[in-house]
């Protein structure tokens, strides 16, 4: 969690960007102004970034645009990066990448969204993302993991596979040992993708549910209070119970709330408004935090 609130930073909170960690990639969402200054607080290089999705162009979700870009060049980090963003803001995309002298000089690749849909697949994982509903265009995005299969060792030990034999195996799908053919379905069970959802700046909508359908982790905005919903209605955001709906009616594990309105003193409000529809795990994120994904089902 490199920052947490919403329009304008605290004392505590710092603009938005979230950096998820994803075996050997780095997603950075919304580095808002001031977030390769949190990679530090964080004790994280922000050459780990390998991945940038923007949800839209207000500027606490994209003002540290520019200065990622940069810290990227100096810093030899994955360049050029590929960077998502919804494809209506391309001015402020393209005002954003040349914002400073230099800038011309590092390469990104552009990967404007025009739609919902996936819109990056490899071993790994997929990205996919759906339009979302504030005052400017804004989109979310869900990460998903392949299923697959892992291995159970007591049952390799007992047909003595072991050392390279596994990866012939794994690569192959099944293996001769003393005049038997062991499959890999005998030595292996299943193992189910997980999925991460990031849902901010958005009022209720379909998409989002959709989005955060059975994920693991659901990182999502609560910018107000019940009390506020009118103000919530009128802006495009979530309340912290909204949230809680979103989480309980999508299924998911772990609701993160963040994107915190300043104007309340009372934090933990968020979780228990959230905690009236949604009786899962509530995480109320703040500046700094690692949240890991829940153990895998």
């Amino acid at each position: 969690m490199l920052g947490t609130a919403s329009q304008s930073p605290t004392r505590q909170r710092n603009h938005n960007g979230y950096l998820l960690r994803w075996d050997g990639e780095g997603i950075l969402f919304d580095p808002g102004e001031g977030t390769q200054r949190q990679f530090r607080f964080a004790d994280v290089t922000a050459a780990a970034t390998t991945r940038i999705c923007i949800s839209h162009f207000h500027g606490d979700h994209c003002l540290g645009l520019p200065g990622m870009i940069m810290r990227l060049a100096l810093d030899q980090g994955h360049l050029p990066v590929p960077i998502h963003y919804p494809a209506a803001g391309e001015e402020y995309f393209q005002r954003l990448c040349l914002a400073t002298a230099g800038q011309e000089d590092v390469e990104v690749i552009p990967h404007p969204v025009n739609g919902p849909g996936v819109i990056h697949v490899d071993r790994e994982f997929s990205l996919r993302s759906a339009p979302l509903r504030h005052t400017v265009d804004a989109v979310g995005y869900r990460l998903d993991e392949p299923d697959g299969r892992h291995f159970v060792p007591e049952r390799l030990a007992a047909f003595g596979i072991e050392g390279p034999a596994v990866g012939h195996l794994r690569d192959h799908g099944s293996i001769v040992v003393d005049g038997r053919t062991v499959t890999l379905d005998e030595v292996t069970e299943p193992r189910f993708g997980q999925s991460f959802a990031y849902v901010l700046d958005t009022a209720w909508c379909d998409e989002a549910l959709d989005l955060a359908r059975g994920a693991d982790m659901l990182l999502c905005e609560s910018t107000f209070l019940s009390a506020d919903e009118h103000l919530a209605a009128k802006y495009g955001h979530l309340t912290a119970r909204q949230a809680g709906r979103l989480a309980a009616e999508a299924g998911v594990r772990l609701l993160v709330l963040t994107h915190f309105s300043p104007r309340y003193g009372d934090e933990q409000a968020f979780a228990d408004e959230a905690a009236l529809e949604f009786a899962g795990e509530i995480l109320l994120a703040a500046d700094l935090d690692r949240i890991p994904m829940p153990p895998r089902s």
